[in-house]
């Protein structure tokens, strides 16, 4: 955002929904927090600063509450973007391993006794 958009006192006169044109929803298949996002290429000279300021921010691989953080942007106002990213084919999404190995009750009965015992 340009400075003539920031009001000192009361934070960013440019309220979220106007940044999403009153969207609500991403397209597409909803973010997950701990999605890690990265940019596929620089971004165009025409692409929005709100969307510009994302592309920058996913030069690393980074999660969705890692870019809320670094941007400042509430997070659902970053899903609406995000979305926009990804149809334009802008940026990867890769998503947590759902088949991940969880450790066994028993273990976590243990760390848990071992915690208490502290």
């Amino acid at each position: 955002m340009t400075e003539r958009w920031l009001d000192q006192d009361a934070g960013p006169i440019v309220r979220p929904y106007t940044l999403t044109r009153g969207r609500t929803r991403a397209a597409g298949a909803r973010f997950d927090l701990i999605a890690v996002l990265v940019a596929t290429r620089t971004p165009p000279p025409d692409l929005p600063p709100e969307h510009a300021r994302i592309m920058r921010a996913c030069r690393m691989p980074a999660s969705v509450a890692e870019l809320a953080s670094e941007t400042g942007m509430p997070i659902g106002v970053l899903r609406v973007l995000l979305g926009d990213l990804r149809e334009s084919g802008l940026i990867t999404v890769r998503l947590p391993g759902s088949n991940l190995a969880l450790p066994q009750e028993s273990v976590l009965r243990d760390v848990l006794a071992g915690l208490k015992a502290l």
